[in-house]
């Protein structure tokens, strides 16, 4: 029976997507055969002739062909038929805020404008610690913006998927002079990882922008090599005002966080990256969710709230 069911997993190994696992039943044949001392000859005799039929079902294609069809014409599409996902659907990730309350009025009126923002699932508030996690797709920058109509001061120290990676999640600062951005990249799941992005001192109009494979900024953005993994470190086109500002949400299917420490971002003059580059960053290890809790900076004294917060 053993070199019986070796012969069946090895032979419906092609057509596993369009057989459901109670055609062979191979796992319950298993442990009937394990107790047979308390079967009887006829349930013996039975078993052996539904694995007989499985087998000539295996190695017909006509009936293999007639049994997929029947199921596709009795199932519904999503049985059988799964897109992959989209790299512009919504992903979900905790979002850490340090937040300057000091009553339960405070705690109910952050809750209250959270709540109303498109994209939050749920929002929980530690009043002791003045954290605020939001769990939802709503970018930082909107996130930030809501808390600051409260009247109160917001700071992001965490964000990420608590408890699943070592490290998820990751950050690079354009930090001047005529260039300023933020770029931050949290992963979602092991094949997917949220990008979102704030920059100012641009030109207006469109820049290409993508993960070089060098963190090296000797000769700026021309020394941080070629495109990361291609296709994976292509970023796009950065959609410029004529303020000179860009914003950028979405999702970047099969990229990994932990893969990108020490390499670097780069932002492009054309749309084509005919030219060097304008600028760029080096992706660095950020908090993640329950990593930063701490209110005052001991290299200078400096409190959360004093830090200056451009983007």
């Amino acid at each position: 029976m053993a070199f019986l069911r070796s012969i069946v997993t090895a032979k419906t190994t092609a057509i596993a997507a369009v057989i459901p696992a109670s055609a062979f039943a191979i796992s319950s044949i298993s442990s009937s055969s394990s107790s047979s001392s308390s079967s009887s000859s006829s349930s013996s005799s039975s078993h052996f002739e539904r694995l007989s039929k499985n087998l000539k079902f295996a190695s017909n294609p006509n009936l293999r062909l007639s049994f997929a069809k029947n199921i596709e014409k009795s199932s519904p599409p999503s049985a059988l038929h799964m897109d992959a996902p989209s790299s512009n659907h919504q992903t979900s990730v905790e979002t850490e805020f340090m937040v300057d309350m000091s009553c339960q009025g405070c705690v109910k009126a952050v809750k209250s404008k959270l709540q109303t923002v498109e994209g939050v699932k749920n929002v929980d508030v530690d009043l002791d610690n003045q954290v605020v996690r939001v769990l939802g797709s709503s970018p930082v920058k909107i996130l930030t913006e809501a808390l600051e109509q409260t009247g109160r001061k917001a700071r992001l120290i965490g964000q990420g998927v608590p408890d699943d990676f070592l490290i998820s999640a990751a950050v690079a600062e354009f930090k001047g002079p005529d260039i300023f951005g933020v770029v931050r990249l949290a992963q979602v799941n092991m094949e997917l990882t949220r990008i979102e992005a704030n920059f100012s001192g641009l030109t207006p109009g469109k820049h290409a922008w993508s993960i070089n494979e060098f963190g090296d900024l000797t000769r700026g953005a021309a020394s941080t090599g070629k495109l990361y993994s291609p296709p994976l470190g292509d970023l796009g086109t950065l959609e410029v005002d004529e303020k000179g500002e860009s914003f950028y949400s979405g999702a970047k299917e099969k990229l990994r966080v932990a893969d990108l420490i020490g390499r670097a971002i780069a932002v492009y003059a054309t749309e084509d990256k005919s030219d060097p580059g304008l600028k760029a960053a080096v992706i660095a290890r950020s908090a993640g969710v329950g990593e930063n809790y701490k209110k005052l900076c001991t290299c200078d004294g400096t409190t959360i709230w004093e830090a200056t917060n451009k983007l």
